[in-house]
């Protein structure tokens, strides 16, 4: 179900007809972060405009307190995720598992987590440039 989703959304990369864009997963092309937070584009360049793209968190990634200045929408692939507000508990957020959607509204200071024991694949739309805007909890 999910990779028809991902196909459905993604820009062309592997064309099989000019209506039909098919891209498999071992296809994605993975660049990590110093973190160890892997991206994998889809369509866009997340760091000038909006973007999609697979976005992978090692099992037990806890995130800063940080603001994005672009909504975020994302759907969980695989493992467990919470998002939540700044001054809650990761642990006490929504454990969100594969399937799952959420939304962070721009502006909003949050702390993302991995917290199942396996690591966890979102897929995102950011409808701006992707930034980490690092605040105090």
């Amino acid at each position: 179900m999910y990779p028809i989703l991902t196909a459905f959304l993604v820009a062309p990369a592997m064309a099989l007809s000019a209506d039909i864009t098919a891209l498999p997963s071992d296809a994605l092309s993975w660049a990590t972060t110093p973190e160890g937070v892997g991206f994998a584009a889809l369509n866009g360049d997340r760091f000038t405009e909006s973007y999609l793209a697979m976005v992978a968190l090692p099992h037990g990634t806890i995130s800063p307190p940080h603001i994005k200045s672009a909504d975020m929408f994302g759907v969980i692939v695989s493992g467990e995720m919470t998002h939540v507000p700044v001054g809650t508990k990761p642990m006490d957020g929504v454990v969100l598992g594969a399937g799952a959607y959420y939304h962070i509204p721009a502006g909003l200071a949050h702390i993302s987590s991995c917290v199942s024991q396996k690591d966890c694949v979102t897929f995102l739309y950011q409808p701006g440039a992707f930034d980490f805007n690092v605040v105090s909890q």
